[in-house]
């Protein structure tokens, strides 16, 4: 049994402290990695279900035999990891707002996702997103207007529930055109929520997209004994092809 609790890294960010920690949960018998913002959890190795399922829920929409995928969130890697599954990535670019979080990574503290470190395929960004996003400049220095083939999306709670308040922009039509700019032809807009599926952010996803679904997504929560949900909202690019 390892230590039963450690603190593993911390950054002090614009939005407060994020901090990395392991301790050994007596519930499940093994070592959870959590990420706090000041005394907020964003998120838990315990609970993955959600974030791998925006990879593979976005992913089985995605046609094509060779994908550039874009990912908004590194946090444990999870949605990532589950992307590099799909045999049909060609790159997967990771957009992380905190060096720390990617350093985390690059020093291989978090076991689960270690893959993420050593796969040619993985490109990883410490940028703000959103920022990004909204100056037009696009992901690849490289490569000016580069065309994603599908973009996974987990950085906040929900719409409606912010990091902070600078990203609010992002939870509107014109905010999710910018997002439409960088997608390729049939291209998917996959996003994590913490919250039940939203009416009117999917109205907003109708005026930009087509083919709009939010999936709920439940799992088990071991330390309640009961179940927990979350929402996985996906979008095509119109003109896209609807799912079978």
């Amino acid at each position: 049994m390892s230590a039963r609790f450690e603190e593993l890294g911390w950054q002090q960010t614009p939005m407060g402290v994020l901090s990395l920690r392991r301790r050994f949960d007596l519930t499940v018998r093994t070592d959870v990695y959590e990420v706090k913002l000041d005394d907020e959890y964003l998120m838990s190795s315990l609970f993955t279900v959600a974030e791998r399922e925006l990879a593979r829920l976005g992913l089985a929409r995605t046609p094509g035999a060779e994908l550039d995928v874009l990912v908004g969130g590194l946090g444990l890697g999870y949605t990532a990891w589950e992307a590099l599954q799909c045999d049909r990535i060609r790159s997967l670019t990771v957009v992380e707002y905190s060096q720390s979080v990617i350093e985390w990574h690059e020093r291989g503290l978090l076991p689960d996702t270690s893959a993420l470190r050593t796969d040619d395929r993985v490109g990883l960004r410490c940028a703000n997103f959103f920022s990004v996003l909204a100056d037009g400049s696009g992901f690849d220095p490289a490569a000016p207007g580069r065309r994603y083939d599908a973009i996974l999306l987990d950085i906040d709670h929900s719409p409606r529930h912010l990091l902070d308040d600078s990203h609010g922009w992002f939870y509107s039509p014109n905010g999710l055109r910018a997002a439409s700019t960088l997608m390729a032809a049939n291209a998917t807009f996959a996003m994590w929520s913490d919250d039940a599926p939203d009416d009117e952010f999917c109205s907003m996803l109708e005026e930009v997209f087509a083919d709009v679904d939010a999936r709920r997504i439940w799992f088990p929560n071991p330390l309640t004994g009961g179940r927990s949900g979350a929402t996985v909202y996906l979008a095509s690019q119109p003109g896209a092809t609807p799912p079978s």
